[in-house]
């Protein structure tokens, strides 16, 4: 029996304050532990028979509380506002950009009001930045600082219209590239017999990895004739789509062909021949350009390399007197 007692003054040390005053904060501690492990528990727990218990109303009202949801509600209050403003303005203006969001692959009715919140919302937000962060990192004097704020503006203001410029260019190279191949397989479909709108869902299918920016642009294409659009007008809003003259020169043809009664299939033989000099044309435009282009890196980084590793050995050589 006195052997058991021993055991615990064994553990603590002999009676050692040291040793006691840790174990009592140890077991402190793991008790305030656990006792926060299970209140989380519980209340999990609780939170789960709640949700199972409340109705959909019920989330839809405490879902309308949080502060995510105001600020979405703000935000689209304010797309909205913005739509209805700018479908009034100046049509004109609004078609021209319109189609610039169009060619860049923006297909969001309310993509003009969106363009000029975030327009607006960058060339105050930069301005505004610069202005509070500039004089944090740089003491300039008051003129260039305030040129600095302006100049932050302006490059916020039209930093949109310059991503949507460098969007519609890079598009444009993909639909220029891939309109030949997209020719050549349309010919092929006509061949086999196929009607303008199978060819184009067929042609869809296979430009999917090569040309996705063409593919898009034909996939709607094919929607727009499922959905009851005649062909004519479906191939007028793709070549306003994609922003090449070839594709409306192509699209008048098939509209003449159509109207005239001739053979498609000869018509698009002939454009498709037409398509593939004319790529072979760009081609050899491109390679004739190149000793002109090449002149001036030539002249700057190459020749005066050559000339060192020439003349070099000279002069040192004159310069040693051992010539």
């Amino acid at each position: 029996m006195e052997a058991i007692l021993q055991i615990p003054a064994g553990l603590l040390g002999g009676g050692d304050p040291t040793v006691m005053l840790g174990l009592l904060v140890f077991l402190a501690a793991g008790t305030l532990a656990f006792s926060v492990m299970v209140a989380l528990r519980v209340r999990g727990s609780v939170k789960r028979r709640t949700a199972r218990i409340l109705d959909e109303s019920a989330r839809d009202a405490n879902s309308r509380r949080s502060l995510r949801y105001s600020s979405r509600r703000m935000a689209q209050r304010l797309l909205d506002y913005s739509t209805k403003h700018y479908s009034n303005g100046n049509q004109d203006t609004m078609k021209v950009l319109r189609q610039r969001l169009l060619q860049a692959g923006i297909y969001d009715p309310r993509a003009v009001a969106l363009f000029f919140v975030v327009r607006t919302g960058l060339a105050i937000g930069l301005a505004a930045a610069v202005f509070l962060l500039l004089p944090m990192f740089w003491s300039v004097a008051h003129s260039a600082f305030w040129m600095a704020v302006i100049v932050a503006g302006v490059a916020g203001y039209v930093g949109p219209s310059v991503y949507i410029d460098k969007r519609i260019k890079a598009r444009r190279l993909e639909h220029r590239a891939g309109f030949p191949d997209f020719m050549d397989l349309l010919v092929v479909c006509a061949d086999a017999g196929l009607p303008l709108e199978a060819a184009f869902e067929r042609i869809g299918r296979e430009f999917g990895d090569s040309y996705p920016s063409m593919t898009s642009n034909i996939h709607m294409t094919n929607l727009e004739i499922r959905a009851g659009r005649p062909l004519t007008d479906a191939l007028e809003h793709f070549a306003d789509r994609v922003g090449l003259a070839e594709v409306r020169s192509f699209v008048t043809l098939i509209s003449q062909s159509l109207e005239l009664g001739s053979s498609i299939t000869d018509a698009l033989r002939v454009y498709s021949d037409d398509m593939r000099h004319k790529r072979l044309s760009r081609a050899e435009e491109k390679a004739y350009a190149l000793p002109a282009k090449l002149a001036l890196p030539m002249m700057v980084c190459i020749f005066p390399t050559l000339f060192v590793v020439i003349l070099l050995p000279v002069f040192v050589r004159i310069y040693t007197h051992n010539f």
